[in-house]
């Protein structure tokens, strides 16, 4: 099942994304920022034993562009089509609000390819750039993410 994330699921979300990070799969982040962004969040809920097995978030970047970002599904959870639930609800969700152009810094690109994201320069996306890339270690030189956009 899909909802919105809650205050009791943070720290699950803190250490589903940290142990990600831990894997190389996506860059880590810290509770207080998981915190302050809880609204962001869309988590899946295993049926069977209520327990958030995937999380996806949906960050406003500027007044036309918002970025899919946090995503991680569970081992267990995975090729369940999971992944593709999360992101789509975001999709929604950005289209709810009037926003049309959706991107992501992804080591997964063959995922996103297969949502219909398109690979692009990150140079397109400065407004990322200044409100989180630079304070990320790896800004400038060392970012190994690719960007991908789709215009909904």
């Amino acid at each position: 099942m899909l909802r919105k994330a809650r205050i009791g699921d943070v720290r699950t979300i803190h250490r589903m994304i940290n142990a990600s990070a831990g894997k190389g799969e996506m860059l880590s982040r810290s509770l207080m920022d998981i915190y302050k962004s809880v609204r962001d969040f869309i988590v899946y809920e295993d049926d069977d034993n209520q327990a958030v097995i995937g999380v996806c978030a949906l960050n406003i970047v500027w007044e036309n562009l918002a970025e899919i970002r946090s995503l991680y599904v569970d081992e267990a959870g995975r090729g369940r089509g999971i992944g593709r639930k999360l992101v789509e609800f975001c999709l929604s969700d950005a289209i709810t609000l009037g926003l049309f152009r959706i991107f992501s810094l992804t080591y997964k690109k063959e995922f996103f390819a297969r949502l219909g994201f398109k690979e692009v320069d990150r140079k397109t996306l400065p407004e990322k750039v200044w409100s989180d890339c630079f304070r990320c270690p790896k800004y400038p030189d060392y970012c190994d993410e690719t960007a991908m956009m789709i215009e909904l």
